[in-house]
């Protein structure tokens, strides 16, 4: 088992990355505040625990692989990946500029980023089909996708829920950021998942549910996530839109606006640790 990082230590990462994530947003004057802010301990529990890579050879063939299919959220990852050294941190402040690296949604091209992604119900679908390469490979690596919560209501996520079980993809494993809230409300306002758990498990999937700013839990679910055998494991985390800034926190005004000047000063003082 890979040895356990501090967890002061992750905090204060994940606490570096709501930083650069607000300044980004700000200095890009737009983009998605809120579901980028609720994910950040699952990418920090992530990446700087259970993902195998290496930032030098991103593309190497013992590679775990990532999927973003909640792609409007990837100033979190962006700021993650330049934690890991993928690109320099310089890099972020070009965040949605003409000719950046980091575009709005996930492009192919910059290190760490897989697949161009963001089309909502997409992400899982091609998750499937990596880990179906993976196994006729006979590769042990390990593929993993973050879904939002009200990315759920795409239908072609529930197919490709069957197809992973059908497949018994046990090399995969899907995490929802449960945050409660997608572009036009409160998720059991405009179309309700309960019980989302029962329905995971139903398709024949393994289900885990925690609290998805907790690092301890987050490391802890990624671990049995790998002791699951013979199905697809879904890890349900309960999130907070906005997470880290008291103003932003399920505020869904947020969802696709940038914060200001005056904002970005405000948080960045909540946010040091």
């Amino acid at each position: 088992m890979t040895k356990r990082p501090d967890v002061k230590k992750l905090e204060r990462i994940a606490s570096e990355i709501r930083i650069e994530t607000v300044k980004m947003l700000t200095c890009a004057g737009s983009g998605h505040t809120g579901g980028s802010l609720s994910m950040v301990e699952l990418l920090v529990g992530l990446y700087f625990y259970k993902f195998r890579c290496d930032p030098e050879k991103p593309l190497c063939d013992t590679r775990d692989m990532f999927i973003l299919s909640k792609g409007h959220a990837c100033p979190a990852l962006y700021a993650t990946l330049a934690h890991m050294n993928f690109f320099d941190r310089k890099e972020l402040s070009t965040l949605r500029k003409l000719g950046t690296r980091l575009q709005g949604h996930p492009q192919k091209g910059l290190p760490g980023i897989e697949v161009s992604s963001g089309s909502l119900g997409q992400g899982l679908s091609i998750a499937n089909g990596c880990a179906l390469g993976a196994r006729l490979n006979k590769d042990p690596k390990r593929v993993y996708c973050i879904m939002g919560d009200g990315e759920l209501d795409e239908g072609q996520i529930w197919e490709a829920m069957l197809t992973s079980a059908h497949y018994k993809l046990d090399n995969l494993c899907g995490i929802v950021d449960n945050n409660k809230f997608q572009i036009d409300g409160r998720i059991e306002d405009v179309k309700g998942l309960e019980p989302l758990k029962d329905k995971w498990r139903s398709f024949n999937w393994g289900v885990l549910e925690i609290d998805g700013h907790n690092i301890e839990e987050v490391m802890d679910a990624y671990d049995e996530a790998e002791t699951i055998k013979g199905k697809p494991t879904v890890i349900i985390a309960h999130t907070v839109k906005g997470k880290g800034v008291s103003f932003f926190e399920n505020q869904n005004k947020y969802h696709g606006v940038a914060p200001s000047k005056e904002e970005l000063d405000r948080a960045i003082k909540e946010l040091e640790i």
